[in-house]
C-alpha cells in the first residue's frame, strides 16, 4: 500500500511494489513525481525526513533536510536597521534557499533498502512531464493565490500563460526541463545533481535570482552530506510510537499522545466535541514548547527528554480543562540539564509540505515528511524543479 497526496504519485510508487520493488523504491518513485505535480509542496529541490521500520522492528531514521550555504550569516535576514524583513519580502528569491537534500537521503536509502534498480523508479515521473499531466485542483489554486510565484522568469515560464495568467485545473502541462534532470539523475545517482548540469543550474538560479541573489557555490552542493538519526520513541496507551527526533518535530507528537493518556477515554471518543476540545487544547501546549524548546541540535541543546519527561507531562496535562479553552498556551519549563534561551517564534506562515507512507510486501514501511518549506519555496527553479 501507499499514500500520497496526489493519485498520480501513488501509482508511481505502486507500479515499483508490482514490479517487486521496496517501500523505498516506491517513495523514491513518489517523491519523483510529487515534484512535478505537487511542486508548491515538495520535490528534488527541497529536502526530507524518513523514518523507516522493518519488519523485525528494527527502525532507521533519514535526515535529508537543507542545509545552509557557507555564504549564511546571522544577518542575512535583517533589514540596514538591523531588524527582521517581512517574511515574504526575505523568501522570496536566492537569499532563502538551502543545499537540497531529497536526492542524496534517496540515494542513501536506496543503498541500504532499495531492490530495484535506482534508474527504473524515475520512469514514471519522465513520462508524466515528457508527455504531460493534468493539473490539479491544489496546484491550479496555490498558482492563483501564491505571492510573488509569478516574479521569477522560470517559475513564470513553467506555470504561466504569455498572457500572465496561470494554468488552470485540468489542463495538460509538460516539463521537459525535470524530465531531462531526472533523466540525468536516473543515469547518473546523487553525484548527477551535487555535481555537473545540474549543480552549474542551482548555483546559476540563486547566484542570479531576481531578488534577493546570494552566493551558493558547487562547493556547497558537494559538500551536502545526509545523518543517521535514532528514531525518537514513547507510548500511546498499548502503543509504541516512533517518530524523527530533532530537528523534526516527532517530540511534538509524542508530547501530545502524552499529554492525551492522562485524559479520560471516554472524553476521547472520535469526532466528539469533548474529543477535539480536549486534543486541541494537547495540541496547544505542545506546540507552545515546540515554539520555545526545539531547534537543530547541530547549533542548540534541546532539551528532549525534558519535553517528555513523566512528571512534566502530568503537571501539564493538569492545565487542560474539560469545560474550558486556555486560550494562547504558554510554554512550560521542562527538566533540563542546562540553560536555554531562544529568539521568540515568529508568526507561522502556510507550508509548503507533503507526507507519503508505503508498505511493502515484506512488511518495511516507510513514513516520509518532504517539503520546501514555504508554498512553492524561494519561488525560483533550476531544472524544471522548485528551490527550497
Amino acid at each position: 500500500m501507499i499514500v500520497t497526496a496526489n493519485p498520480y504519485a501513488s501509482q508511481a510508487g505502486l507500479e515499483m511494489l508490482r514490479a517487486g520493488g521496496s517501500a523505498v523504491d516506491a517513495a523514491i518513485a513518489a517523491q519523483a513525481v510529487l515534484g512535478l505535480v505537487e511542486p508548491q509542496s515538495s520535490g528534488i529541490g527541497g529536502g526530507s525526513f524518513m523514518l523507516l521500520a522493518e519488519k523485525s522492528g528494527v527502525l532507521a531514521g533519514y535526515d535529508g533536510r537543507e542545509m545552509a550555504p557557507a555564504s549564511a550569516n546571522p544577518r542575512m535576514f535583517l533589514d540596514a536597521a538591523g531588524k527582521p524583513r517581512p517574511f515574504m519580502d526575505a523568501v522570496v528569491g536566492g537569499l532563502s534557499v538551502g543545499v537540497p537534500g531529497n536526492i542524496a537521503m534517496l540515494a542513501k536509502a536506496h543503498a541500504a533498502h532499495g531492490r530495484l534498480p535506482w534508474a527504473w523508479l524515475f520512469g514514471p515521473a519522465i513520462k508524466l512531464a515528457t508527455n504531460g499531466f493534468k493539473v490539479p485542483p491544489r496546484l491550479a489554486a496555490e498558482l492563483r493565490s501564491e505571492h510573488g510565484v509569478g516574479d521569477m522568469p522560470g517559475t513564470r515560464a513553467l506555470y504561466f500563460h504569455a498572457d500572465g495568467t496561470p494554468v488552470a485545473e485540468g489542463e495538460v502541462l509538460k516539463n521537459p526541463a525535470y524530465a531531462e534532470t531526472l533523466r540525468q539523475i536516473a543515469q547518473g545517482g546523487a553525484g548527477a545533481f551535487y555535481g555537473g548540469r545540474i549543480a552549474d543550474a542551482i548555483v546559476a538560479a540563486v547566484t542570479n535570482a531576481p531578488r534577493n541573489p546570494t552566493v551558493m557555490t558547487r562547493a556547497d552542493l558537494a559538500d551536502y552530506r545526509v545523518l543517521n538519526r535514532t528514531p525518537l520513541c514513547g507510548a500511546y496507551r498499548r502503543y509504541r510510537v516512533c517518530s524523527m527526533p530533532p530537528p523534526a518535530g516527532g517530540v511534538v507528537v509524542l508530547q501530545i499522545l502524552a499529554l492525551v493518556r492522562h485524559l479520560p477515554s471516554a472524553q476521547l471518543q472520535p469526532d466528539t466535541l469533548s474529543e477535539i476540545h480536549l486534543v486541541s487544547e494537547a495540541q496547544r501546549l505542545a506546540y507552545a514548547d515546540r515554539a520555545r524548546w526545539l531547534g537543530d541540535p547541530a547549533f542548540v541543546a534541546v532539551p528532549t527528554l525534558g519535553l517528555l519527561d513523566a512528571a512534566y507531562i502530568a503537571a501539564r496535562a493538569k492545565l487542560i480543562d474539560p469545560a474550558r479553552d486556555m486560550g494562547t498556551a504558554a510554554p512550560g519549563t521542562p527538566p533540563m540539564r542546562q540553560t536555554f534561551d531562544y529568539a521568540p517564534q515568529r508568526t507561522p506562515v502556510g507550508a509548503g509540505t507533503s507526507h507519503l507512507s508505503v508498505i511493502d510486501d515484506r512488511g518495511e514501511v516507510v513514513s516520509m515528511t518532504t517539503t520546501v518549506e514555504s508554498p512553492f519555496g524561494s519561488r525560483v527553479t533550476a531544472g524544471g524543479f522548485i528551490l527550497n
